[in-house]
């Protein structure tokens, strides 16, 4: 009999954010597949988690997936976190899924820790509708898709780097307009956890006063 894939989130900052369930299966898995095992290490050590450990992430995927693969097929339970939220959310964990439902292997993700729930819900743009896109391109093709995307009614999530957020936001005003709605979450569960809201042109000269740090989630009214 074969063994199953989990998913298990992990905490986006707050150590806490954690379910008693993930901690549970995390050791009783016979392998854990993390995206950095240096910051993984981190936690497991935290919540005295000794199950083996090896790497898997966006540069050995490919090369590894079909291995771990034959692991679930022998019968192995396999657990797949990464740095910190969902797997297979703007993380790897996609291709061993697919590679898994394609051969009928069970896969199971546990609820948990993702940055742009908490930031759509206290964005205060509307929610019941919304288009996740992740990282925007890293160079060709940018604009292009954010000029698309200017076009979209739904509610907007981006994630960005803060070394990118000034000229992203520069491109959204010129071609969503200085006066779309955005808010801007970052930090999210840490210390200095920060939103802010309001109109494009007001959050840009906001982040020009004051660099900003840490991972961010954007999200960007829809068209009206």
């Amino acid at each position: 009999m074969g063994g199953k894939l989990y998913l298990i989130p992990t905490p986006i900052g707050n150590l806490e954010d954690i379910t008693l369930r993930a901690i549970r299966i995390l050791q009783e898995v016979d392998l854990i597949l993390a995206e950095d095992t240096r910051t993984s290490g981190k936690l497991l050590k935290h919540y005295e988690i000794q199950t083996p450990m090896q790497s898997y992430h966006l540069h050995n995927e490919h090369q590894k997936t079909h291995l771990y693969l034959n692991y679930i097929e022998e019968g192995k339970n396999i657990a797949v976190i990464t740095d910190a939220g969902t797997p297979g959310i703007s993380d790897p964990g996609y291709m061993l899924v697919k590679a898994c439902v394609d051969k009928n292997i069970i896969v199971e993700c546990l609820p948990g820790a993702t940055a742009f729930v908490p930031a759509l819900v206290v964005s205060g743009l509307p929610s019941h509708e919304f288009l996740f896109v992740g990282f925007l391109p890293q160079k060709k093709g940018r604009q292009t898709k954010l000029k698309d995307l200017s076009e979209e009614k739904r509610t907007i999530i981006l994630y960005e780097s803060p070394h990118k957020i000034i000229n992203t936001l520069e491109q959204i005003a010129l071609l969503f307009g200085a006066d779309r709605r955005i808010s801007l979450s970052r930090e999210i569960t840490k210390i200095y956890e920060e939103t802010l809201r309001g109109e494009v042109s007001v959050i840009l000269e906001k982040c020009k006063e004051k660099p900003l740090k840490g991972e961010i989630v954007l999200l960007i009214e829809g068209k009206k």
